[in-house]
């Protein structure tokens, strides 16, 4: 007769220490307790503290480190700086990864036609635009207007308003996962785009003041509280003269994660 033996109950395993001090200082950082550029407390009061080793406060500091929340400073100084997460950070990572994938820069700007649009239609529907979104780009089409006779800046500024359409759409994922998108595109226009010689077709002054025309219909569809409109101009100015607005450069050409940092 065979006797059933009892199952062994399955041991959960326990963080380690090095991990539950890591995540307790994450979290500080997280909520804002501690702030960009602030220090850590000192090695020997997070031992107090926690009522662990040395070698686990070290532990706790490298795993914040890789997350790239805090700069170690090795040597007699000692400690380390806080770096509260920016949207950069996650452009820069987004970056890295699209570059692995061999995605080219025809890729990321195809991502930002489908998907800026839903920002503007956003923008259109806050009810506070007046006073969260339409200054800021009312001062970055101003500012454009006022450098349109200098390519280079104007450039520049074209791409600024993108961004800050999306950076105040009032939804944080899509300000972070498009404005990521918006941040890495506009790195790539930077490098390559803003010089003399790669101007493209915004060399042209008739092209540059037709630019800075679209984007004063989407501001004013956006004022008027517009979504479907605003989100339709959006599409139309990704998409018209598509074929006249060459970049100056290669838009088939793979994207680069290290132009963020150029």
């Amino acid at each position: 007769m065979n006797v059933e033996r009892p199952i062994a109950p399955r041991r959960l395993k326990q963080p380690r220490i090095a991990e539950i001090v890591a995540d307790g200082l994450r979290q500080r950082i997280l909520s804002g307790e501690l702030k960009d550029d602030d220090v850590l407390p000192k090695q020997e009061d997070l031992m107090a503290e926690f009522g662990v080793s040395p070698p686990c406060i070290r532990e706790a500091f490298r795993i914040l480190e890789t997350e790239g929340l805090v700069t170690v400073l090795r040597g007699n100084v000692g400690g380390a700086i806080v770096h509260v997460p920016q949207p950069l950070t996650a452009a820069y990572m987004m970056g890295l990864v699209l570059e692995s994938r061999r995605a080219s820069l025809f890729d990321l700007l195809t991502a930002m036609r489908i998907l800026e649009p839903a920002c503007a239609a956003t923008c259109a529907e806050r009810a506070d635009r007046h006073a969260t979104v339409l200054p800021k780009l009312r001062k970055v089409l101003d500012d454009g207007i006022a450098a349109i006779e200098d390519p280079n800046a104007f450039i520049g500024l074209a791409r600024q308003f993108h961004t800050v359409l999306v950076a105040n759409c009032g939804n944080e994922t899509m300000s972070l996962v498009v404005g990521s998108l918006e941040v890495l595109w506009s790195a790539q226009v930077d490098t390559l785009a803003r010089n003399a010689s790669q101007h493209g077709s915004f060399a042209d002054l008739a092209v540059r003041q037709s630019l800075a025309d679209e984007h004063e219909r989407i501001y004013r569809l956006i004022a008027e509280g517009d979504a479907r409109g605003a989100e339709q101009a959006i599409r139309e100015h990704y998409s018209a003269h598509a074929g006249e607005r060459k970049h100056g450069f290669d838009i088939e050409a793979p994207i680069s994660a290290a132009r963020l940092k150029a």
